[in-house]
């Protein structure tokens, strides 16, 4: 019986005006234990944030991805028993589904380690097949900054550093959003003045990231979505507001209802709270996090095990 061990990150997509394009790594995580049994049989046991919403048969979302990636390389599933311990909300854009696809293509890459080799583009590959949209995917197999694009139909992604200076929170609401009724209301088209808008400030929030957060603010502006989605959760529109109209720079997180705000330093992050207390009345839980530089990693679970790096 093989066993491996995963550990995946949280992400942040679109960060302001990078829809469906930028990504971040977050230090939340989701681990998992994960082993290869004889014959079919199917053992999932999950504990931590959301644990009582996450099916335990075979329409687990891990398990599915699991069988993908034996499917992909011609190989049969064997029986699978999985231990989750979830760190990442549910729902609440971020990145819980993607985490959750990089996490069961990661265990079949370890439990399939001598038999069957995955590149890096061939894991990006297989979880923007299943995801849908590489923006999420990205960040959690490769850590950081992620720019992703799709290229001749695959996705490609650029992996960047970001400036030490930049430190994120996110505010996380007692509510849920999910991410086809957030795309359910965008705008099918838009001008090109709007679209000129958002160029110019994904062009600089990369500049802004990587090495000059004191541009975050007008890097974070947007046109394409945000104020689409404004409607269908009031309070994080509003909420986002107060905190721009107070100097930091706060965007939706994902597809919401999160709020991401890039401060730029850690001290800082203290004196957003104290405007989101003071502005809301709502549940927020404030999470003071990092950026995650390593992305998912699997190992063997014998110990002293060296862990496997993407």
């Amino acid at each position: 019986m093989r066993t491996v061990e995963v550990r995946v990150p949280a992400t942040s997509a679109n960060l302001g005006p990078g829809f469906d394009t930028l990504g971040l790594a977050l230090s939340i995580y989701d681990e998992l234990t994960v082993s290869a049994l004889d014959g079919h049989e199917i053992d999932i046991a999950v504990e931590g944030t959301g644990a009582a919403e996450i099916p335990t048969d075979a329409s687990n979302l891990i398990l599915r991805t699991i069988r993908y990636a034996y499917e992909a390389v011609g190989r049969q599933a064997p029986g699978i028993r999985i231990r989750a311990r979830n760190g990442i909300p549910h729902g609440r854009g971020l990145g819980s589904s993607g985490s959750a696809v990089v996490a069961g293509l990661l265990a079949a890459k370890g439990l399939l380690d001598g038999v069957a080799t995955f590149s890096d583009a061939d894991l990006l590959r297989l979880a923007t097949e299943i995801e849908g949209h590489p923006d999420n995917v990205a960040p959690a197999l490769f850590g950081g900054l992620t720019i992703a694009w799709t290229d001749d139909e695959m996705p490609r992604h650029k992996k960047l550093l970001v400036h030490r200076g930049v430190s994120p929170l996110v505010f996380v609401p007692d509510r849920t959003m999910s991410t086809s009724t957030a795309r359910s209301v965008l705008d099918p088209a838009v001008s090109r003045e709007d679209a000129v808008f958002n160029v110019s400030r994904s062009a600089l929030l990369i500049a802004a990231l990587t090495q000059s957060p004191d541009l975050l603010m007008a890097a974070t502006e947007d046109r394409l979505h945000q104020n689409s989605r404004a409607a269908a959760m009031p309070e994080t529109d509003s909420l986002v507001r107060a905190l721009r109209a107070a100097g930091f720079a706060a965007v939706v997180s994902g597809a919401g209802p999160s709020v991401l705000v890039l401060a730029d330093g850690p001290g800082r992050r203290l004196d957003a709270v104290a405007v989101a207390d003071a502005h809301t009345s709502g549940t927020w839980q404030p999470l003071m996090l990092a950026v995650d530089f390593l992305g998912g990693t699997v190992r063997a679970s014998a110990e002293g095990a060296s862990s496997h790096e993407l």
